[in-house]
This record gives structure tokens, C-alpha cells and sequence, in this order.
């Protein structure tokens, strides 16, 4: 949690407390979900599907989803909702990131790969790849090895990998990847990762950091 910005961001768009707290173990995030003693929280990686059981009612977008990242305690009601795609779609607008007709890789199967999966596949992709480290067949997904033979123009990171501290590491070599246009990663902290500056290096048309998205998702969490 020392990595993350949200409490700064949330506390300079609206006139409430946000505080930072670290759920290192399912137990205890069972715990706290089970009290039920907070307003209102954002849930952050690996707790986006965890936390829809204990939600009273999910928004029919989140539901389609898969993923909550934000519950409001509404009269001891809760009511999750997913505040990552409007952020990512922000992100990708911001920066004229344009899915129609595009083959795009999505690197990690959590939370955040179903929104922008949501996202890329809303906007028009033409094949969206999942790519894992311990993929399943049935469902489509690759290997890293296989990911590099797929002609994508889109790369989206969803994975941990190169989140400060464990900065200058990529989970992918794009180096052999002619035909890039865009390389995102929803790793905010640093602002540039291991994965970003190899796409700079390489001259890809669009390489940024998960920031923007961060902020978008904030101000649709605060309407909330």
C-alpha cells in the first residue's frame, strides 16, 4: 500500500478522510468485509472478485465485469461498483488510444484484465489475447512465449510486475513486436515501468503509465 497515490488524489477532489489500510491476508480482509465498518472503500489488486459476495447489490456493468473496486456502504447496505473502466477509458482517450479493428494482448487474468478486456472489446478490438503465466487452454489464454507471435498493435499490463519497488522489470520483451501503437500499464508507481521505457525506446506511438487512469478512476468514485 506505501505505493499507492489514492489518498492524496482523493483528498484534493473531495472534503472527506481517506485512509490507506493493508489486508495482507484473506482472513482479514473477510474480516473487515464482514463488519462492514466503513463508508466507503476502493479495493485494489488481488481483492476486486473477492469482495462481490459480500456486496448486497453490484452494478450491472461491474456484474458483467466480474470485478468490484468500489463499495459504498449505503444504510449497512452494500452496493460495488466498478470505477476502472470509466478510468481506463479516460486513460485511453486521454492519449488517442484507438481499439477498432486492433489485436490487443492483455498481460494477467485479474480484476483489472476483465475491465480492460471490457474496454478494448466495447471499443471495437478485432481478437483480444489474455496472456499468463499459467494459462488455460480452454479458455484461450498464452503463453508470454506465445503472446510475442500474435501481431498485436495493443499491449495492456494488468500485472504487478515492475510496481515499485520492484522497479526496471517487464513481464514482456517486446523488443521482437514490430507494428506496436500503443503499450499501456495500469502500474501507476513508478510513472514509467521497466515495460514503459522499452516501449519508449522502441519508438511506440503511445507508451504511458496508469496514472491518469488512477485519477479518472477517482472522480467516478467520488460521484459515487
Amino acid at each position: 500500500m506505501g505505493h499507492s497515490y489514492s489518498k492524496i488524489i482523493h483528498e484534493k477532489i473531495a472534503d472527506y478522510t481517506y485512509e490507506l489500510l493493508p489486508l495482507p491476508t484473506e482472513a482479514e480482509a473477510r474480516t473487515f468485509m464482514e463488519r462492514r465498518a466503513f463508508a466507503a472503500i476502493n479495493v485494489t489488486i488481488p481483492y476486486k472478485q473477492f469482495v462481490i459476495p459480500y456486496c448486497d447489490v453490484v452494478d450491472p456493468k461491474a456484474q458483467a465485469i466480474g470485478a468490484v473496486n468500489t463499495v459504498v456502504n449505503k444504510n449497512g447496505l452494500l452496493y460495488g461498483y466498478n470505477t476502472d473502466y470509466p478510468g481506463f477509458s479516460y486513460l485511453c482517450d486521454a492519449h488517442g488510444v484507438k481499439f477498432k479493428d486492433r489485436t490487443v494482448l492483455i498481460l494477467g487474468t485479474g480484476g483489472t484484465h476483465n475491465t480492460t478486456w471490457a474496454v478494448a472489446h466495447d471499443r471495437g478490438a478485432k481478437q483480444i489475447y489474455t496472456v499468463s503465466r499459467h494459462p488455460d487452454p480452454e479458455k484461450g489464454e498464452l503463453t508470454y512465449a506465445q503472446a510475442l507471435t500474435t501481431g498485436a498493435q495493443i499491449i495492456i499490463n494488468t500485472t504487478p510486475v515492475g510496481m515499485y519497488p520492484n522497479v526496471g522489470v517487464s513481464a514482456l520483451d517486446i523488443t521482437s513486436m514490430p507494428g506496436l501503437e500503443a503499450v499501456i500499464d495500469v502500474i501507476y508507481n513508478p510513472d514509467k515501468t521497466g515495460l514503459i521505457l522499452r516501449a519508449e525506446e522502441l519508438g511506440v506511438p503511445v507508451a504511458v503509465g496508469g496514472l491518469e487512469m488512477l485519477v479518472g478512476q477517482a472522480g467516478d468514485a467520488v460521484r459515487k
